[in-house]
């Protein structure tokens, strides 16, 4: 019985062209429009940002520089034990290990010649905002080491044009993974966007079945409402399934044929990467079961569940990224079930996590599927009762 309810939902979806293309076409669209867009324009405030200094060299000079940023970024958190782990995770964003004997380097008029100063920063962030620090750090130390080098009778500072950039070393930290770009954001950003939008697909035969009276007709014959949803659930999973394929196939393919960024799958933790994509495809399907069987007509159906898809997207990360917004958005985005997709697909695509890793989002996706399971079974059992 369940097999030929499947098989009814497919030929469903086989003649409803204008909805599959959305849920297939739309979210390919947005990768490609927003990943060229935002190509080079991720340049959030870097004070934002938090941070930790590892002070190895205790002089007066390298105080200096750590007063000089932290006037520009802000106190820096506790360093800890647990600084590189924190870091890996993506809790500091950046780490700067001032090493022994950057004092007597800058005090020094030579030009430097190999680096006293470490940029460690986490394995996801922005490549623009990697080479922002790197060169705000470059230009604070050079600056400092100009002025120590003026307070030298008969010196003068380093030559007009000379490159102090051997001092600074910039590194993602245990970033074995793909160089993070505009692409490795927008990819997995409006891939979730896209499995959850299977919404608008499933209300609309919803609302169309129990409005011609399938729905009745199926009950009257013994079919338990259980099966009825698990009917309507199982081919939005495979939906969700293929959505996933052609989103990362654009990412790796179709982007840097169109000139764009490549996405890479190098590396990664496969188990880790399914596990969220299982969750992240079981929280949508659930989500649109409950509001399938919430609503009663075609026009609630074609507007309510895309509204609640833009702004769980809108507050979620996924049109704008979430280092970019304010201190209050990025309280606010931790409560959409789409972020807690995006950020299980950030940690295994770009930060080399395992599934341990992504136990934490995972767990809200799939506690979050099970709510709304049970929502839309009681909601379902009020429509046909």
């Amino acid at each position: 019985m369940l097999l030929a309810l499947v098989k009814k939902e497919l030929l469903a979806l086989r003649r409803d062209m204008h909805g599959l293309a959305a849920m297939f076409l739309m979210p390919m669209v947005f990768i490609v429009l927003m990943s060229l867009t935002l190509k080079d324009i991720y340049r959030p405030p870097l004070a934002a940002l938090s941070y930790a200094v590892d002070a190895r060299d205790t002089g007066t000079p390298a105080n200096w520089l750590q007063q000089q940023w932290r006037r520009a970024h802000g106190e820096p958190q506790p360093l800890g034990g647990d600084w590189q782990a924190r870091l890996r995770r993506g809790e500091l964003k950046y780490v700067i290990v001032l090493r022994q004997g950057l004092s007597e380097e800058l005090e020094s008029v030579a030009l430097p010649t190999r680096p006293y100063i470490d940029l460690l920063t986490e394995p996801g962030i922005d490549s623009n905002l990697h080479n922002a620090l790197r060169a705000e750090l470059i230009g604070a130390s050079g600056e400092l080491k100009a002025r120590l080098a003026l307070q030298l009778p008969g010196t003068a500072g380093p030559a007009e044009g000379a490159s102090i950039q051997a001092l600074v070393k910039a590194e993602r930290f245990a970033s074995g993974g793909p160089r993070p770009t505009s692409v490795q954001q927008n990819v997995p950003a409006w891939l979730v966007f896209g499995m959850f939008f299977v919404v608008a697909s499933l209300s609309s035969l919803l609302v169309q079945e129990r409005a011609s009276g399938a729905l009745g007709r199926l009950q009257s014959l013994g079919v338990s409402r259980a099966t009825l949803l698990a009917s309507k659930a199982l081919p939005y999973l495979g939906v969700n399934a293929v959505q996933a394929f052609l989103m990362l196939a654009a990412g790796i393919w179709l982007m840097p044929w169109l000139g764009g960024d490549a996405l890479s799958l190098a590396g990664i933790d496969w188990g880790a990467l399914l596990l969220a994509l299982a969750a992240v495809s079981l929280a949508a399907v659930s989500l649109s079961l409950a509001l399938a069987c919430a609503v009663r007509s075609h026009a609630q159906a074609s507007t309510l569940g895309p509204m609640v898809n833009v702004l769980m997207a809108a507050v979620g990360g996924i049109m704008v990224p979430k280092f970019v917004m304010p201190g209050f958005m990025q309280r606010l985005v931790d409560i959409s079930p789409m972020n807690w997709g995006l950020e299980a697909l950030l940690t295994v695509l770009l930060r080399g996590g395992g599934v341990a890793d992504t136990l934490p989002q995972v767990a809200r996706l799939l506690g979050f599927a099970v709510l709304m399971a049970l929502l839309a079974v009681f909601l379902f059992r009020r429509r046909s009762g």
